[in-house]
């Protein structure tokens, strides 16, 4: 395979993956508005890494404009997943965290991503397996 099929290959997979594992492909399977799926993913990114969330964040996390961005937060809230804080430094700030259902949301996905990812490598050596997510993160970590 040349250097160009195999960019094609790649292509084609990603393309597949995103497709069957995006989050509004779960959410469809759930009780939640699919797009407060994207919003939970960002909140949930940030909590994990000790950042704040605003609505600038999402925007910028989604790469799209702060109006739809707020649109986004507003389906996210009233999904009940995520909830407005007061930023005690700046009362004009609303910070964005998860709510309880919204950390049972975000772990329910993970579950049902990672019994699929389980599935896919159960013929797959333990070496495979180690060698697929160093280069999947390596690959990951080139996009960004």
């Amino acid at each position: 395979m040349n250097d160009k099929a195999q960019v094609e290959a790649v292509e084609q997979a990603m393309v597949v993956i995103r497709r069957r594992q995006a989050r509004r492909a779960m959410a469809r399977r759930a009780e939640h508005d699919p797009a407060a799926y994207d919003v939970l993913d960002v909140v949930e990114a940030a909590e994990h890494d000790g950042r704040e969330v605003t609505v600038t964040t999402v925007a910028a996390a989604l790469a799209v404009d702060q109006p739809r961005a707020s649109k986004l937060v507003a389906k996210a809230v009233a999904s009940g997943l995520v909830e407005r804080r007061a930023d005690q430094q700046d009362g004009r700030k609303a910070l964005l965290v998860r709510t309880g259902a919204g950390k049972k949301a975000s772990d329910e996905i993970h579950e049902t991503r990672q019994a699929a990812f389980v599935r896919a490598m159960s013929d797959w050596t333990p070496d495979e397996r180690a060698e697929f997510a160093r280069l999947l993160t390596r690959f990951v970590g080139a996009l960004a």
